[in-house]
């Protein structure tokens, strides 16, 4: 069985993290897989938006430690730099709509892959904790750069030091993910959020993305051009044409991603 599956289907990119018996913890080949998945998702006009998951009690327990203390392992920085890294690098240069849905635990590495995603989705008996620093280590995975920029300095600062587990409720209220759900309405209201987006023009989505990607960096006169810029070529796309056309009709529009 493969650690990463993808079934595409109306529209979407199903992606499953699948070690479930390793709570979908991180090997080296669980790593790569799912950079080769985000690409196929990248790469496939069918496919107008991902809906990353995992498998059974959790979304992702991060990295699988056994391979750390492994003398013939990769090593703390090869794992950086040839797992996690490309996947959040991937996952935000990816010109569709990533979706995370959480059910179960996201933790260490897990946990920041699920917050780089564009909308983030939990079940209520999901949690977030960030584990490193309870091993002596740091947040990766993108999380020193996406922490503060979703919950402000305190409350990032506080979950990082202290490695605290934050429930999915706790989580929407300090706006770190989107929206949360009852366990028995989330894979369905969950799927059905991807399937809105699936339906939209993916790429006035993805001009959207490429613009919050560059904001944070970006004084406002930097923004403001980049904004003009993007809109311009949103302007040309067929699915802004059909958009105007379906307004004037007073009809729903039907967006192709074009």
């Amino acid at each position: 069985m493969s650690t990463v599956t993808l079934e595409i289907r109306d529209h979407i990119g199903f992606v499953t993290l699948n070690r479930p018996e390793k709570l979908n913890s991180f090997n080296r080949e669980m790593a790569l897989l799912l950079q080769n998945r985000l690409d196929e998702c990248a790469s496939l006009h069918e496919v107008r938006a991902v809906y990353l998951t995992g498998a059974g009690r959790a979304f992702s327990a991060g990295q699988d430690l056994s391979e750390i203390v492994d003398p013939e392992g990769p090593g703390m920085e090869k794992v950086l730099i040839e797992y996690y890294n490309p996947i959040v690098t991937r996952i935000r240069n990816l010109p569709k709509p990533v979706v995370a849905a959480v059910g179960g635990v996201a933790a260490g590495a897990g946990a920041n892959i699920a917050l780089c995603c564009d909308i983030v989705l939990a079940s209520k008996s999901a949690s977030f904790i960030q584990a490193f620093s309870k091993i002596g280590l740091i947040p990766d995975s993108g999380g020193t750069w996406f922490l503060p920029r979703l919950v402000g300095w305190q409350k990032a600062a506080g979950i990082a030091m202290l490695g605290d587990k934050v429930s999915a409720t706790e989580a929407e209220k300090m706006g770190m993910i989107y929206k949360v759900y009852e366990d028995e309405e989330f894979a369905g209201a969950s799927r059905a959020l991807a399937a809105v987006l699936a339906q939209m023009p993916t790429r006035a989505l993805a001009f959207t993305k490429h613009a919050f990607n560059y904001s944070a960096g970006n004084s406002l006169e930097e923004q403001l051009i980049l904004e003009d810029d993007l809109q311009q070529k949103a302007a040309l796309t067929k699915d802004h044409a059909e958009g105007v056309k379906a307004f004037l009709e007073k009809r729903a529009p039907l967006y192709k991603g074009e």
